[in-house]
């Protein structure tokens, strides 16, 4: 029985295969020649015929225009999956990732055990420099199993970018799937053991029962998202976070697992949270002198954090480089604008008001006259009936008709532990889910009274004694006018179906309102998005406006659909402001501008002063940073309590009220500031500090450079694709962000392969396929990048038209023959497929890879007499037009000539084939020089013969040397 390397050409089953390395001597693991991973194959050769297949060369009869080798190249560079680049991964994912994202990776592949904290800004997008991590591990071997550890919100969109993006199929370990899951085991069998990649609920796998069982079977790769609310950084810390804490001590604790901290937030102005953070990615980190050299370059190692001005232009002679030549411009939006809108309160909903607060001193009054236990009970009471009559007639009806929370309390701590998270927004909250419910104010002894104000509050609904209402319909109608699609964001859920149901029917026909809050799973928020998204449909006129609370303030992605915020109702953190702006201020939003509407009422009592003494605060501090810095919760909370208590003291005494509002609340918003200040300053010393300098940009540069060369650069593909398509029938349109394809009159091949991705309707309707210039585009939309599922299937489709010469049309071909004015000689440009098989160590032993290159080599006069040009005039020719027509039987025949003797390149070609081996291996060894024991193991051999895919010949214009 024959042998078969990895990377050999075989035969079987009617058509070539490259052998892979996964192959035994009894069963060969195959990929189609010009195929995807998506065909591989497995074949036993006891049973089927196998044999040895050499790549047939180009015939003198395929003959094609000028165009025709730039094609086929482009096709192929863009159909590699496993490009020959010093990242083993890049050729095989959905995503073209930006250049400063490189940067973690590069870091993880200088450690034996990778141990990172992620900690770039808000819409950077520190899940694709995770995902880019994970997938590279796995494709080399240093990591088999993969867990990502997440809130169970956004464990549905972990899941779709891990499958979309990365080809990692990971099942979801939640509350609601583990029952079903565990039914499926073999008996003894842990669920993740039959599971290799998982996405964990934390909440639900931090409890005792669940956690032994994930540490004992834990994958040896973890991904740990939102990580800020997984530390314990002090005793009064919240018990879930202890669980949590606890939970990632023990992963830790295996120092040969790869542990990823992803989070925007690493220390939110606690030292301590930030200490234990880096102690589990390394315990002497946790105490290390950080002032230090030697405590910044431990750091540096490990910890990676940028703001969008530090990524905005990369790569670019302001980092040290000597030219532009690589420079990267990554479009994140401008600035946010921002304008704050009052109202007033009607009269009737002013008496109201009056009487909750009249009410609401009162009983704080008797209770404190009573003891700690039913003063604490009777205070988030209040602030419970304040806050939702603040927030909408329904939500105050709801609050005044639902027992108040604290009221089973049976200390006045477990008060203090049941009333907070309902009626605050501390920045460092378990988690925001349940958090939007509508807290309850009623007690025992109150619930006639409490119910007769229920009934006055109900009958305020409407824009007629809801100022509220009327002010939003008017500035949503102002937005909507200029273009805009708003996501309003209130604190509660009634709020948000009230201002859902009272908005639909008053922005317009083509206007689409629809609700998301914590009634529904979270894979049913992104389903009513979607679904929102279709319903307005692709009319210019129409208009999407959704109405969310804070369920959806966290993780969700919604720059694609939305380009403004206005905040029907103020949180008590500004950090909650920051977290809903930042859902649809992040990369891929087209707008350059988002839109920042704040809702507040001047006659309320509370939202002047929340908004003058936080929000604007924040905002500042921001603008003068360019970060946002976290408001100290006890500094803050001492602020909306003065000004609780101010208004409850403003029923009961006046003029004591005047004098408390002008000391007390004054010195708590001082006390505030200073502390806010000295936040600032310490996240500005630190970022100043722990700046990201472990990997320099020209680094970066130098694989950036690496990679381009081997997959392509974003202009080749751009011209590919829309030179493909013209030559496949398509109509194409230009307009301000690329161009739009209609692909009815593509080929049936193309429109299947397409159809998929974009819809069987649009493709046979001859509906617009819009292509555009960035790498992130909505959904319907194709990215002008190699990694798009569109452009891939036009790739494919390009390629094996021109290996199959039975295939009507065909834009690329394997032969041409040229006649230019660029040349005086006969010059003959060959594409080159190259094959290496790569040794690559992991902790599991060697790997074995097969890796793929195309190159453009050329040389003048005959093969045997051969003059080799050099690569960037090879590369010039393929862009080479003709200047002159070519009588087809003369080109056949000088075709033929040429094929027949190209044996006599060999020599040259394999020696090339060394040559790109030998910078394949350099450029592996530098990606991973930090460590000696990696370097030392890499090994590359360049696969023999090479491939020649095509071959043209470029003819001086008549009266020209031949």
């Amino acid at each position: 029985m024959s042998t078969y390397t990895a990377g050999s050409l075989v035969s079987a089953r009617g058509r070539d295969w490259v052998v892979l390395p996964e192959s035994a001597e009894d069963m060969l693991v195959l990929r189609p020649l010009g195929g995807s991973d998506d065909d591989v194959a497995a074949v036993f050769p006891a049973f089927e015929e196998i044999r040895s297949a050499e790549f047939q060369p180009p015939s003198a009869d395929d003959l094609g225009d000028a165009l025709a080798a730039g094609l086929l190249r482009s096709a192929l560079r863009i159909g590699f999956r496993s490009g020959a680049g010093p990242f083993r991964s890049l050729a095989g994912i959905a995503v073209e990732p930006r250049a400063y994202q490189l940067v973690p990776l590069m870091m993880a592949l200088r450690q034996r055990v990778v141990r990172l904290l992620i900690s770039d800004d808000v819409g950077i997008g520190k899940t694709v420099e995770a995902g880019l991590i994970a997938s590279e591990l796995l494709a080399q071997g240093s990591a088999r199993k993969l867990a990502v550890l997440c809130s169970p919100a956004l464990a549905e969109q972990w899941q779709e970018e891990l499958r979309t993006k990365f080809g990692i199929d990971a099942e979801l370990v939640l509350a609601s799937t583990v029952s079903k899951l565990e039914r499926g085991l073999d008996l003894g069998q842990s669920l993740f053991d039959k599971h290799p990649h998982v996405v964990v609920s934390t909440d639900f796998i931090k409890s005792t029962r669940h956690r032994d069982d994930f540490v004992r079977h834990c994958p040896d790769l973890v991904i740990v998202d939102e990580a800020h609310t997984c530390v314990a950084a002090e005793e009064s810390a919240a018990t879930q976070n202890q669980l949590r804490y606890e939970l990632l001590q023990k992963i830790a604790a295996d120092e040969d697992r790869h542990l990823l901290l992803v989070t925007a937030t690493p220390h939110s102005g606690k030292e301590s949270a930030f200490r234990a953070l880096l102690g589990l990615l390394k315990p002497e980190l946790a105490h290390v002198q950080l002032d230090s050299d030697a405590g910044r370059r431990l750091l540096a190692t490990h910890f990676v954090q940028r703001k969008r001005a530090d990524v905005r232009q990369f790569l670019t002679t302001e980092d040290g480089l000597t030219n532009d030549n690589l420079r990267e411009d990554t479009k994140f939006p401008a600035d946010r604008y921002f304008k704050d809108e009052t109202y007033t309160l009607s009269q009737a909903y002013r008496a109201l008001l009056d009487d909750a607060i009249a009410y609401a001193s009162e009983r704080v009054t008797a209770a404190g006259d009573q003891g700690k236990w039913e003063a604490r009970i009777a205070w988030w009471s209040a602030i419970a009936l304040l806050r939702s009559l603040v927030s909408s007639p329904r939500a105050a009806a709801q609050t005044l008709r639902t027992r108040s929370a604290a009221a089973a309390a049976a200390t006045a701590e477990e008060a203090d532990r049941l009333g907070a998270p309902l009626t605050r927004d501390a920045a460092d909250a378990d988690a925001l889910e349940g958090l939007d419910v509508a807290p309850g104010a009623e007690t025992d002894d109150a619930s006639v009274r409490l119910s007769e104000l229920a009934d006055r509050a109900a009958g305020l609904e409407g824009v007629d004694e809801d100022r509220k209402l009327a002010t939003l319909v008017k500035h949503l109608k102002a937005l909507l006018a200029d273009g805009y699609h708003p996501i309003v964001f209130c604190r509660y859920i009634p709020t948000a179906d009230y201002v859902a149901d009272q908005l639909d029917g008053k922005l317009g026909r083509k206007t689409v309102v629809r609700s998301v809050t914590g009634t529904l799973s979270p894979q049913q928020r992104l389903q009513r998005i979607e679904e929102l998204g279709d319903e307005a449909g692709e009319d210019p006129a129409a208009r999407r406006v959704l109405v969310a609370t804070d369920c959806l303030s966290e993780g969700v992605n919604l720059q694609h659909h939305f380009d403004a915020v206005v905040h029907y109702d103020l949180a008590w953190n500004p950090t909650r402001h920051d977290q809903r702006e930042g859902r649809v201020d992040r990369y891929g939003q087209k707008r350059d501008t988002v839109k920042v509407i704040t809702l507040y009422g001047s006659d309320n009592g509370i939202d002047g002063k929340v908004l003058e003494v936080l929000i604007k605060k924040h905002r500042q501090i921001r603008k003068d940073l360019g970060i946002s810095v976290s408001v100290p919760d006890e500094s803050s909370s001492g602020v909306t309590n003065a000004v609780v208590e101010w208004l409850l003291m403003r029923h009961e005494s006046p003029e004591q009220a005047a004098l408390f509002d002008v000391e007390t609340i004054d010195a708590m918003s001082g006390k505030l500031e200073a502390d806010w200040n000295s936040a600032a300053e310490r996240e500005t010393a630190s970022r100043s500090r722990f700046a990201q300098r472990s990997i320099r940009p020209e680094e970066v540069a130098k694989e950036v450079l690496a990679v381009r060369e081997t997959l392509g650069r974003a202009d080749e593909v751009q011209n590919f694709t829309r030179q493909a398509l013209a030559s496949l029938e398509a109509v194409l349109r230009k307009d301000d962000n690329g161009f739009t394809a209609d692909l009815s009159g593509t080929p049936v091949g193309l429109r299947d392969a397409v159809a998929p991705v974009v819809g069987g309707n649009t493709v046979e309707s001859g509906r617009p396929v819009p292509f555009r210039t960035t790498a992130a585009v909505a959904r319907g939309e194709a990215a002008l990048v190699r990694t798009d599922p569109v452009v891939g299937a036009i790739a494919g489709y390009v390629l094996n038209a021109a290996l199959d010469d039975s295939t009507s049309l065909r834009p690329a071909r394997r032969c041409g023959v040229i006649r230019t004015k660029t040349v005086d000689t006969r010059t003959t440009l060959l594409l080159v497929r190259y094959r290496f098989h790569l040794t690559l160590p992991s902790r599991v032993g060697e790997r074995q890879l097969v890796a793929e290159d195309a190159r453009l080599l050329a040389f003048q006069g005959s093969p045997a007499n051969a003059t080799w040009l050099s690569a960037d005039d090879a590369l010039a020719l393929a862009d080479v037009t003709a200047d002159e027509n070519t009588d087809r039987d003369f080109a056949v025949r000088t075709m033929r000539r040429v094929l027949d003797s190209l044996d006599a390149t060999k020599p040259h070609l394999e020696a090339h084939g060394d040559e790109l081996a030998e910078e394949l291996l350099a450029s592996h060894r530098r990606v991973r020089q930090a460590s000696a024991e990696i370097v030392r193991g890499v090994n590359v051999v360049a696969q023999k013969p090479a491939d020649i895919l095509g071959a043209y010949v470029y003819l001086p214009v008549s009266g020209g040397a031949a």
